[in-house]
């Protein structure tokens, strides 16, 4: 077997950038970065195993690890998120030192076996694929390799339901559910508590806004319309400034209109009447209307 340029050239490119993006996902503080940096390793796996002719794998290595189990991390660290900080709490007594232990044994377990082992001469897959390659590769892995593959399996099994242990937390409170939820908003009602959700602002009134309190069927306004912060804020409107404002924009535009319905803003007072027949101007302000500016609002 004859390695082609081509070949040398694609490996000499990934193989350097693959060991950064390996050493990226031991070193980086983000979650999400160290994430990206697997799936980097991964794709470029898989233009390893085509470049080798084993395109099944390449294939099966983008989508299954790439596509889908890569994904669902990144999907599951953008919605749950994840401390950038290390934790100093251990958990688990003398979990570090059993860590470093294990760590060095493994790699010189690693060292070992690399610096023995002997490969015969390379001969490629042309005969290995004379079928095709998932019939090779399913061929390798049920019957050579099925005792590895069944061990595998225990071991990802095992670490699934490691992770559900691991992660799992004691409740704290006791669950609350939709019948307890409905015995407190009755129990409350002697409290003046409600059954049915908050109203709306605006609802049954005459300005749909979000500090314009709610007005009941009488008419009446409803103070716990409007948001509590809008009310700590003192920016509610009353019912009061807004019919001002609105008879004021009304008198503006339609005068007549405002003088069959508000006869009272229209109708001259005593003093008014006076400086008419005397042609003085009166000192006092009139009630002819707020004196609020239409457009403008305190």
């Amino acid at each position: 077997m004859t390695v082609s340029g081509g070949e040398v050239v694609l490996f000499w490119v990934l193989a350097p950038l693959m060991v950064l993006a390996a050493l990226g996902l031991l070193f980086a503080r983000k979650a999400v970065h160290a994430a990206i940096c697997v799936v980097f390793v991964m794709i470029s796996l898989a233009i390893l195993y085509i470049a080798q002719e084993a395109a099944f794998l390449g294939v099966v290595q983008i989508v299954v690890y790439t596509g889908a189990v890569m994904m669902l991390f990144l999907f599951v660290l953008m919605l749950v998120g994840v401390d950038a900080s290390d934790s100093l709490v251990e958990t688990i007594r003398g979990q570090r030192a059993i860590g470093v232990l294990l760590g060095l044994g493994l790699g010189s377990i690693l060292v070992g076996v690399i610096a023995q082992a002997t490969f015969p001469p390379s001969v490629g897959l042309t005969a290995a694929n004379a079928e095709s390659n998932p019939v090779a590769l399913a061929r390798i892995l049920f019957a050579d390799y099925v005792f590895a593959l069944e061990v595998v399996g225990i071991l990802l099994v095992t670490a699934a339901i490691a992770a559900l242990v691991l992660t799992h937390r004691r409740r704290l409170v006791p669950r609350v559910g939709q019948r307890q939820i409905s015995d407190a908003k009755v129990a409350a009602l002697a409290e003046g508590g409600l059954l049915t959700p908050l109203p709306a602002p605006g609802v049954y009134a005459q300005n749909n806004a979000m500090d314009t309190p709610a007005l009941d069927p009488q008419g009446r306004p409803i103070e716990h319309s409007v948001s509590r912060i809008l009310r700590i804020r003192g920016q509610e409107r009353s019912a009061g400034h807004i019919l001002a404002r609105e008879r004021a924009v009304l008198a503006e535009h339609e005068p007549e209109l405002t003088a069959r319905r508000f006869p009272e803003l229209t109708a001259p007072t005593d003093e008014e009447a006076a400086a008419d027949l005397s042609g003085e101007v009166p000192t006092t302000g009139s009630t002819t209307g707020p004196t609020i500016e239409p457009g403008k609002e305190s």
